[in-house]
């Protein structure tokens, strides 16, 4: 009933498409229904988000390095669903991930069994919103995000490997080892690119900005009253 063949077949087909493609949209209308309670929404932090969603999408299209069962560098594709964490807290975070991880679905599936749908796609990619965890780190939060978000996604990327992709382990390596190595090799790399990145004064300095004037609904009623 799940097998490589058939899963691959639906997620490819126009079918599973529009099924992924209705469930991206119910998400990200939970994602605007808790930013609009907990983060405040106003028409300012919805620009940043979809611009952030929106980027992570486009530069995930574009591969400097591409792995034989699934994963690749991107030119930073994974910072901006960080940035969304790092601006508006964990849960937003997590739902933009998990929207940018169905999205990626859409787009290139590389399917064997449901569990290991989960776990590359909105497991993964939700993972990177945890970097909202240290949002209210003022010094050093952007980097313990950074590294929180791209180490948790590490964690589902190896269980996805470990468990589903076992046989394409090379004669003389364990599968644990193999698992860790592969994905470190393409997670890793694109963090640490990422982390130069975010050693630009100027970079950082532009992310703390936004953070710093992101304008919630009560500030905006309070000018208004001035």
């Amino acid at each position: 009933m799940f097998s490589e063949e058939v899963l691959q077949n639906f997620f490819t087909s126009a079918t599973g498409q529009i099924t992924v493609a209705i469930v991206t949209v119910l998400i990200l209308l939970v994602f605007i229904a808790i930013l609009n309670k907990h983060q405040a929404l106003t028409v300012q932090s919805l620009t940043y988000s979809a611009v952030a969603i929106t980027m992570s999408v486009v530069l995930s299209q574009f591969k400097l390095m591409r792995l034989p069962q699934g994963g690749s560098v991107t030119p930073f594709s994974m910072l901006f669903i960080i940035l969304i964490g790092y601006w508006f807290g964990t849960l937003p975070g997590v739902l933009a991930g998990i929207s940018l991880g169905l999205i990626k679905l859409i787009l290139g599936p590389y399917v064997v069994h449901p569990l290991q749908i989960l776990l590359d796609y909105p497991l993964a990619f939700g993972a990177l919103g945890l970097s909202g965890l240290f949002q209210k780190n003022e010094h050093n939060g952007l980097f313990f995000g950074l590294f929180s978000g791209t180490f948790a996604r590490f964690i589902f990327a190896f269980l996805s490997g470990y468990i589903f992709f076992a046989m394409y382990t090379p004669e003389g390596w364990h599968p644990v080892t193999y698992a860790i190595v592969y994905n470190i090799s393409y997670i890793g790399v694109e963090t640490f690119l990422t982390a130069l990145l975010l050693m630009i004064p100027g970079v950082r300095h532009a992310i703390y900005y936004v953070k710093n004037n992101i304008t919630t609904p009560s500030q905006t009623k309070a000018t208004i009253q001035k």
